[in-house]
């Protein structure tokens, strides 16, 4: 092995063994209990904030650590400046968990993710901008055009049934396996070997195929081809530094395989104009109001809050931004999607399931990727086998992108 390469897979392994504390959305997210207390004082006639107390947490070695990782990259190197970025993200990540409710978590979730009213690449019109178009295409759609598919009648444990034979179909045998959790907030959360659900949550059988092309086809997809990296093992890791690329590819999942639905667009569009109302000063009473008012159902109102307050105060004037990348990340990725296309490099988008890279790094580590260095991917979810079918879509969008509505 090269020299170049050999130093820097011992400061990957350094940085995967210096970062194994950081879990960033388990450690700011709230326990379960904390929504049933506030549900069950607002059924009794009683508004009130909920109480949400985070441990004291001390990542001072780690970042120690980081910083030295950071320093001994050559960042004139691919391997270098993959190093040395991700060491420094992690580094602001520590430092967010050290602050968990306090003011200054903003800044650093801000710093990690960034902020809804900031312009999308290529144009003038924000993130914040692009929510407020799906929550006005949903909101003018007549309730009736929705199919019986779109409403939730499954319970968690018929779902965890179906997806876990999708599962075992798609690897030939039990890789994946399929959990309930009742701890869980969030509907649904996959790793490498695990895909979660939310015990007492109900879903419906559009549902299904978006989760398992989400949450299965993506997120798991990638962990599991980050473990084949010998010399790149932290790609197996889910890090903010990441999760715009990452969260964008798994809705273009849904979207590219039709799986996705007017009204899962409302859902995470909502959570990015909700984010923009905390940074504005709404309250996390007003937020769940908000979700309230835009139709949720109240259990749901409060897991969406939750999402916008993680680890800051819930005051007014904060959020953990973390759910306005979901849109920049999709438009990022499609974008990157039919560049790649025009410039006949479609193989780029298979690299990108890899592991967890960010686009940058996709095109970054190409050449590594050629010479063998980087392994391909070992699973690549069904849509993007079909190449001939993946091609054809994306020529239509862009021969579609040049017509302007507002002339015909």
């Amino acid at each position: 092995m090269p020299h170049a390469i050999a130093h820097h897979a011992v400061l990957d392994a350094r940085m995967v063994a210096a970062t194994r504390g950081l879990r960033l959305l388990s450690l700011a997210s709230w326990p379960a209990q904390t929504q049933q207390a506030f549900l069950g004082a607002l059924a009794a006639g009683r508004r009130a904030m909920p109480v949400v107390r985070y441990p004291a947490l001390d990542f001072s070695d780690a970042r120690r650590e980081l910083d030295a990782i950071a320093a001994a990259a050559d960042r004139d190197h691919p391997l270098g400046a993959y190093i040395a970025e991700s060491a420094q993200v992690w580094t602001i990540t520590a430092q967010l968990l050290e602050s968990l409710g306090s003011d200054r978590a903003c800044g650093h979730a801000i710093a990690l993710y960034g902020r809804p009213d900031v312009d999308l690449p290529g144009s003038t019109l924000t993130t914040r901008d692009a929510a407020g178009h799906f929550i006005r295409i949903a909101n003018e759609l007549d309730p009736r055009l929705l199919a019986a598919a779109e409403r939730p009648t499954l319970d968690a444990s018929t779902l965890q049934a179906q997806l876990q034979n999708d599962l075992d179909a798609y690897f030939g045998g039990r890789v994946i396996t399929v959990e309930l959790d009742p701890e869980m907030i969030a509907k649904a959360a996959a790793g490498a070997y695990r895909l979660r659900l939310r015990s007492d949550a109900r879903y419906s059988i559009h549902d299904r195929e978006q989760l398992l092309q989400h949450e299965a086809f993506v997120h798991s997809l990638t962990a599991l081809n980050g473990r084949e990296q010998s010399v790149l093992p932290s790609m197996a890791m889910s890090s903010p530094r990441t999760t715009c690329t990452q969260e964008g590819l798994a809705v273009f999942a849904e979207q590219i395989t039709g799986s996705i639905d007017i009204d899962r667009m409302k859902r995470v569009s909502l959570r990015i104009e909700a984010i923009a109302l905390a940074l504005a000063g709404a309250d996390f009473l007003q937020v769940f109001d908000y979700f309230r008012d835009e139709g949720q159902a109240t259990n749901e109102s409060f897991a969406s809050a939750q999402r916008v307050f993680r680890g800051v105060p819930l005051t007014g004037g904060h959020a953990f931004t973390k759910d306005a990348v979901y849109l920049r990340g999709l438009i990022e990725v499609h974008t990157f999607f039919r560049q790649s296309l025009a410039r006949r490099k479609l193989p780029l988008c298979r690299q990108l399931f890899a592991g967890k890279m960010t686009l940058d790094d996709v095109v970054r580590l190409s050449p590594l990727f050629e010479a063998g260095t980087l392994a391909p991917p070992r699973w690549l979810p069904p849509w993007l086998e079909r190449a001939g079918g993946l091609a054809g879509m994306l020529a239509f969008s862009l021969f579609a992108n040049r017509i302007r509505l507002d002339k015909l």
